[in-house]
């Protein structure tokens, strides 16, 4: 009970310590002629979906910077990520499958916070058009306890029907595709367990330093997604913390002991 007592406590400090999102959104447009020197990619799609209460105006930054790094970018293009249902399901499973039969390849999902869970939800309905999935500080777990922001999700979706309850007790089984899940230990707003997932040949959990708000343009995050998303289609390799990225980066022990 103590150290559930702790957990809580340091959750709550990092929740008000989310302000710092404005210097990681600072160093973004700092260092962005640097990160254009990421790793370059193949040209495949790559559709961002936006967290809770967000739009694609927050995703704009990170798409511009792929865009630069020569991927087809796309927005999710469903307004505000604020009620959610079988409708909109079924419009991100269009757009994935749209994208993917214009393009002729498949498309790589990247979400940020809610945005990850949907993008990882999708992948396992269209898992055949679809080539990787990395998700941002998302609430992948299912546990209410585990999210800052699940009381007002809760508020504008309702009470959970028993399906829904169903459901969430999957939401921590990756889709079958290579899948990374990026997340924090000062996440403010998802706590860092929530964002675990097993470890298998084909799912992978990395740790960096970064708040919830500030994930999104983190030059860190921003090292990583260039790194995942520039591998060859079929070829894809988990994430290596050998040389100075261990000084940045950690594999997340937890997640081999699920």
């Amino acid at each position: 009970m103590a150290l559930g007592f702790i957990r809580q406590t340091q959750f709550n400090f990092w929740r008000l310590a989310e302000p710092r999102a404005v210097v990681e959104w600072q160093s973004f447009y700092a260092t962005r002629g640097l990160l254009k020197r990421l790793p370059k990619g193949d040209g495949h799609p790559v559709i961002v979906f936006p967290g809770f209460v967000s739009s694609d105006n927050a995703t704009k930054p990170l798409r511009s910077l792929l865009f630069d790094l020569g991927y087809q970018t796309h927005g999710w293009g469903l307004g505000v990520n604020l009620l959610f249902g079988d409708e909109l399901e079924a419009e991100m499973v269009a757009l994935v499958r749209e994208v993917a039969e214009k393009s002729g390849k498949k498309v790589s999902l990247i979400g940020w916070s809610l945005g990850g869970l949907y993008a990882r939800e999708v992948a396992k309905v269209c898992s055949e058009q679809v080539r990787c999935v990395i998700s941002m500080g998302s609430p992948i777990s299912g546990k209410p306890e585990h999210s800052n922001a699940h009381s007002l999700f809760k508020a504008f979706n309702g009470e959970p029907t028993d399906i829904d309850y169903t459901r969430y007790f999957q939401l921590h089984e990756a889709p079958p595709v290579p899948t990374t899940s990026i997340f924090s230990h000062s996440d403010g707003i998802v706590a860092w367990e929530g964002s675990l997932q097993k470890e298998t040949e084909l799912a992978e959990s990395i740790v960096v330093p970064a708040s919830h708000l500030g994930m999104g343009v983190n030059p860190l995050v921003m090292y990583l997604l260039s790194d995942r998303l520039s591998q060859a289609e079929g070829n894809w390799r988990k994430f290596s913390t050998r040389g100075f990225k261990r000084l940045f980066f950690k594999k997340s022990k937890a997640a081999k002991k699920l």
